[in-house]
């Protein structure tokens, strides 16, 4: 089983809550990054740490979760190494991972049932990177961050 680390804002720690308990019933280890509660937080921090995480071999995969699952998004991908896709469709969630190699999985909790949230996690997860042609573009993604 993996390594998640996870982390939400208050809009998305309730479904944060029960992907933890779904993935700890599949075996699966969980660092909760937080928030742990609804009250108002910024989650940029909470996403860095995710990504931060996922990084530097504290976990295999991250999952971080707000409203729309936007900003989640854009905050892990300020940590370089990690490759965050939005996917609030089954569609999305494989070809990130076949195609994109992604790392850290966003869902937003506003915009997804829990049911479909468990269907998108599990997809991600259980996809592997098909390499080939996709690895050359995963290195030009690589790449790209050295320019800064």
């Amino acid at each position: 089983m993996s390594r998640i680390a996870i982390g939400s804002d208050h809009a998305g720690y309730e479904l944060k809550q029960h992907l933890i308990s779904v993935l700890s019933a599949a075996g699966h280890h969980v660092d909760d990054h937080g928030t742990h509660s609804t009250d108002s937080v910024d989650y940029p921090p909470i996403c860095a740490a995710v990504g931060r995480t996922v990084r530097d071999g504290g976990a295999e995969f991250g999952v971080v979760i707000g409203g729309s699952g936007q900003g989640e998004q854009l905050a892990a991908n300020k940590v370089r190494g990690v490759r965050a896709a939005l996917c609030n469709e089954l569609y999305t969630a494989r070809l990130a991972r076949a195609h994109n190699d992604a790392n850290v999985l966003s869902i937003g909790a506003r915009v997804v049932g829990v049911g479909l949230a468990e269907e998108i996690l599990a997809i991600f997860l259980a996809t592997s990177f098909e390499g080939g042609r996709h690895e050359r573009r995963v290195q030009q993604l690589a790449a790209l961050e050295e320019e800064f």
